[in-house]
């Protein structure tokens, strides 16, 4: 009997837009059983903002200024809890821009690796991906729409299809 694999470590980021000119403004990570959250302070020259993402997020730009944490200091507490391993996202196509973003106006060299989820998923479990993370949601009742609820789900839902498929 083989042993399944490990849970992998998940990444959300979110953001003040959609578009090339939009930037990081919340990271959310889960570990095995630890989770990290952060605002992120915009920089100077952030200064796009899309109300139908702030809709999405419910994080009001100006929460950013008073909560958030500067670039600098995410970049390095991601560095300490990340560094060396590989780190997961169901967004990656989006989330790693981001990721590049926030990393290099903290002038932080990165220290850890981002992927796509779906790389590291068989067949079976894509198959099953979408009811399965619908079944989580339901099941975990998460009120607000963050990043490291997004990421709790993304891995919870990993896990469930890894469940009934391995």
């Amino acid at each position: 009997m083989r042993n399944p694999p490990p849970i992998p470590y998940i990444i959300d980021i979110e953001a003040s837009g959609f578009g090339p000119e939009s930037y990081p403004i919340e990271v959310g990570i889960v570990l095995n059983q630890e989770s990290y959250c952060s605002l992120i302070q915009p920089a100077s020259d952030w200064v796009h903002w899309d109300k139908q993402a702030e809709s999405v997020h419910q994080v009001p730009r100006p929460l950013l200024f008073t909560h958030g944490k500067p670039a600098q200091d995410v970049a390095e507490e991601l560095n300490h809890l990340l560094a060396g391993k590989t780190v997961y996202s169901d967004g990656w196509v989006v989330d790693k821009p981001w990721l590049i973003r926030l990393f290099e106006t903290a002038r932080v060299r990165q220290q850890f690796t981002i992927s796509a989820i779906e790389m590291i998923l068989s067949e079976q479990q894509l198959n099953i991906w979408d009811q399965c993370k619908l079944d989580i949601i339901e099941q975990l009742k998460l009120e607000r729409h963050r990043a490291s609820n997004d990421a709790l789900i993304i891995q919870q839902t990993y896990i469930r299809t890894l469940q009934l498929t391995y």
